[in-house]
């Protein structure tokens, strides 16, 4: 996926250690567009947050999920109301529930590692 596109980062996390936050960083170095959600946090990574995905009013490109199966499985309508190009379940928040959902609604779902991705040019 070329530089500029919408990224969410479902569970973003404020601690630079966690894979999330790590994301975050590597999405913004790469040069998209990055929306990490998280309830609390006001800033990720000096990236505006917001607290749910229903509050997000832009077009989509990539969610990339960082929370785990049962949290992400409340979230499917959200996900399928924001109407991704495609979402990326990191390791640790694959779900076949979420998925075979996404993909009814037309929305590709890859099991993949987003850092891993961006490291290889497969992003």
């Amino acid at each position: 996926m070329p530089a500029n596109e919408t990224v969410v980062v479902l569970g973003a996390s404020p601690k630079p250690e966690r894979y999330s936050n790590q994301a975050v960083r590597a999405l913004v170095e790469h040069g998209h567009r990055v929306i990490p959600v998280h309830p609390l946090v006001k800033k990720i990574a000096g990236v505006p947050a917001v607290p749910a995905l229903t509050q997000i009013d832009r077009a989509v490109n990539t969610i990339t999920i960082y929370v785990g199966p049962e949290r992400g499985r409340e979230l499917i309508q959200e996900i399928i109301d924001l109407k991704p190009d495609r979402v990326i379940m990191n390791p640790g928040t694959g779900s076949d529930e979420i998925e075979t959902n996404l993909n009814d609604e037309g929305i590709p779902v890859l099991r993949a590692c987003t850092l891993v991705m961006l490291r290889t040019g497969q992003f």
